[in-house]
């Protein structure tokens, strides 16, 4: 419900559902949702915003009880523009739309391993697309259980997100030991928790791993979450926080005649100060040689950091069967596999981030 509109200077008041707000005129100019304007099939601003006079302020205005919309009367307008009262309500306090909901930092003692598991059965059927996005949204991974071991799972598990995302690995893609590549994944040997393409500007953001076949012993997957370890940081070791989120770090993928180089803090923050990206992968850092104080700066933070990562307490351990698909965000969960003898063959997929974050708002979660 809308009353008590005020129309000010370069401003207006009104109340919404009880609450009292205000609105910038310019704003209200610039995002007005008449057809001349805005085009709603597109979503897409027709207006052209550095045409509109910076002092810009409606001829009238009144609430309109009967579709329960603002009506405002521009100068450089020849209709009204209506803006409906839940539209003026969702925008009513300033609010980053880039914003997700909040993780929920855990560790090993904490993390309840029944609340990231999902039947397969159970994603497939109504609704079971928003189970999944939930538990990543939360935890940062989730394990599909009872999966058929083939590719087309794999893919339709992708296709539910986004698209499986082309990298130098292909797309798709299936792997076991092999001695013969140039790889540190394809070793049977312990792999410290990581996360993958620090050699990329923009970082895989989703990764499917589906065990196919195990006869093996040994080779238990290991989840870390970056989101905890930032979080004990930033309260405990405060210098050490601040260092990570400065300093970048270059990582390096060399081989097969590629050569991929970016460069990112560990822990990166967007514009707000929040936590957008945790990039750690100490196979492929890149020789680097910095000023002294930045150099024995993030030498320390790695050593915290990375100490943090490999201590029990941060490691959610569980050997997957075969039909076990690991469902995580590489911009959050660090991910690693202890040493195996045997048979142990994986297939899996990336997606892009963005796609995942598309899903999650399409889906009503954000």
């Amino acid at each position: 419900m809308l009353k008590d509109l005020v129309l000010g200077d370069d401003h207006l008041s009104l109340s919404i559902n009880g609450g009292a707000t205000t609105f910038d005129y310019f704003w209200l100019r610039d995002n007005a949702r008449d057809p001349v304007s805005f085009d709603s099939r597109s979503h897409q601003r027709e207006l052209f915003t550095a045409s509109v006079d910076p002092a810009i302020r409606p001829r009238a205005g009144w609430v309109d009880d009967g579709t329960e919309s603002l009506v405002l009367e521009w100068p450089d307008l020849d209709m009204e523009a209506h803006y409906e009262a839940g539209f003026l309500a969702e925008f009513a306090h300033a609010e980053d739309p880039m914003r997700l909901p909040d993780p929920q930092p855990w560790t090993a003692a904490s993390l309840d391993s029944e609340s990231v598991r999902l039947a397969y059965s159970d994603f497939r059927g109504e609704g079971g697309v928003p189970k999944l996005l939930e538990r990543l949204l939360a935890h940062g991974f989730a394990v599909l259980t009872g999966t058929p071991c083939n590719l087309d799972a794999v893919q339709q598990v992708a296709d539910s997100m986004g698209y499986v995302r082309q990298t130098i690995f292909g797309g798709l893609f299936e792997f076991e030991a092999n001695e013969n590549m140039a790889d540190s994944a394809y070793t049977p040997k312990e792999l410290r928790p990581h996360t993958d393409g620090t050699y990329s500007h923009d970082a895989p953001g989703l990764q499917l791993l589906l065990c196919v076949d195990y006869d093996a012993e040994g080779g238990e997957s290991i989840m870390v979450d970056g989101a905890r370890i930032a979080a004990d940081l930033k309260a405990a070791q405060p210098q050490i926080h601040d260092d990570l989120t400065r300093i970048g770090v270059t990582g390096l993928y060399k081989g097969d005649g590629v050569v991929l180089r970016a460069r990112r803090p560990i822990l990166r923050l967007d514009d707000t100060g929040r936590l957008a990206q945790v990039t750690f992968n100490n196979y492929d850092r890149e020789t680097m040689r910095l000023a002294d104080d930045d150099m024995r700066s993030l030498y320390a933070g790695i050593r915290v950091f990375d100490s943090m990562a490999n201590d029990a307490a941060y490691q959610w351990r569980y050997t997957l069967a075969p039909g076990d698909m690991l469902v995580f965000d590489n911009w959050r969960v660090l991910h690693g596999r202890g040493a195996f003898q045997g048979r142990r063959k994986m297939a899996g997929a990336y997606l892009n981030h963005e796609d995942f974050e598309s899903c999650v708002y399409s889906h009503g979660l954000a």
